[in-house]
């Protein structure tokens, strides 16, 4: 059995996953905060992620790929061990657009553990705005099990 994850362990284990996902490496998905508590990670401004080119605001793919990644973080953190775990179902409610040239930041909790299933919850918001969000979501994710050498085997 894998042992528990100190605190400290649990940022570079967030990072570690984030660099393990080629999608969350391809977007730069940077990781701020990784604890029981939640996950706080921050999506750069680029302009290969805009998606609309006459207005400059990111696609709406590339938020949703932060808040799925945000979300699954968080379950791991607050397992506190490695463990595979699948997104089952992710509801998005987009509520603006991200402002142009400013980059995104997501938090993310998991409130609920059962034996299968873990429940997360996200907000994104510009960069320094976290009043103004612009997009929130629920999410489910499946516990497949453990799995050792899961992030250590990456590097």
């Amino acid at each position: 059995m894998t042992e528990a994850i100190n605190p400290r362990g649990m940022l570079a284990m967030a990072r570690d996953f984030f660099q393990l996902l080629p999608h969350g490496r391809l977007l730069g998905i940077v990781v701020n905060r990784a604890d029981s508590d939640g996950v706080e990670t921050q999506l750069p401004y680029r302009e290969e992620l805009v998606g609309d080119p006459d207005t400059g605001h990111l696609h709406g793919g590339a938020v949703t790929t932060l808040i799925d990644q945000t979300s699954g973080a968080a379950v791991l953190c607050r397992l506190g061990r490695l463990e595979a775990v699948a997104t089952l179902d992710l509801r998005v409610d987009h509520l603006g657009r991200a402002e142009p040239g400013l980059a995104v930041v997501a938090r993310s909790e998991c409130y609920r553990v059962t034996p299968n299933i873990c429940f997360a919850r996200c907000t994104v918001f510009p960069e320094g705005r976290p009043e103004r969000p612009i997009a929130t979501s629920m999410s489910s994710f499946m516990r497949t099990g453990q799995v050792p050498g899961f992030v250590e085997g990456s590097r």
